[in-house]
């Protein structure tokens, strides 16, 4: 099975292991619809279920929109007719997509991986946190607070002197007979100002940065690289059964 593709939305398989294991990786250019991604998704999802499918990382770029999470609060969409915004059914809560941001959709079978849906989630934000790292960026998680984020001490701090942050990388997953879908989206250089159309995951008071935004003079696949480079640390492939 193969992501949905067109003349200007090519796709490619990029799987960075010589031995074919692992994940499949695929990569599409140019802008993926939302509906259109989510349909792969669960068709792919529901085929790796089945045993009839590989795991599979699908690296895009989304055309502005939002999304809302499970757990999306009316009041956090603050212009609902800016972009479209689209149900996710995922965790979370309202998250921006648009050009310039990295988006990887993670569909892995949990129950070859162990059924612990807190060590996947960890073992995503340590895979960003590594990511981030090959461009030497600190990203760090905070208790309470979605995502990666970075320090910003070159900015003014919060008016209780709360040091400011800004966040870097969004987590939103969705799981379906064990096999997760939805995943991470990086900031590379997308519109920032996008995001004040919504309330970044429900926090206020910190804001949102990317890799360009921090002064680094990253692209779409030099990110690319570092994600491929830094997964399998994050999730190792199963011991193979006796």
């Amino acid at each position: 099975m193969s992501a949905p593709s067109s003349a200007a939305n090519p796709t490619h398989d990029a799987t960075p292991f010589a031995d074919g294991s692992g994940p499949e990786w695929i990569i599409t250019d140019g802008l993926t619809g939302y509906e259109e991604a989510l349909a792969f998704m669960e068709a792919r999802v529901e085929a790796i279920a089945r045993g009839e499918a590989r795991e599979a990382i699908w690296l895009l770029e989304h055309p502005p929109l939002y999304t809302a999470g499970t757990s999306a609060k009316v009041q956090d969409l603050v212009d609902p007719d800016r972009f479209p915004v689209f149900d996710a059914r995922r965790g979370g809560q309202y998250t921006y997509h648009g050009p310039g941001q990295r988006v990887a959709y993670v569909m892995l079978d949990l129950t070859r991986r162990g059924r612990d849906v807190r060590a996947f989630v960890l073992a995503l934000e340590n895979w960003v946190i590594a990511t981030l790292a090959e461009f030497s960026i600190t990203g760090e998680i905070r208790e309470g607070r979605v995502g990666v984020w970075v320090p910003r001490p070159d900015k003014a701090p919060l008016p209780d002197g709360t040091p400011r942050e800004d966040k870097i990388a969004a987590i939103g997953i969705r799981l379906r007979k064990w096999v997760s879908f939805h995943g991470i989206s990086i900031n590379v250089e997308p519109d920032l100002e996008h995001f004040s159309g919504i309330v970044p995951c429900g926090i206020t008071g910190h804001g949102v940065t990317s890799l360009v935004d921090l002064g680094l003079p990253v692209g779409m696949d030099d990110l690319d690289v570092a994600l491929m480079a830094t997964f399998a640390k994050a999730f190792p492939e199963p011991a193979a059964e006796a």
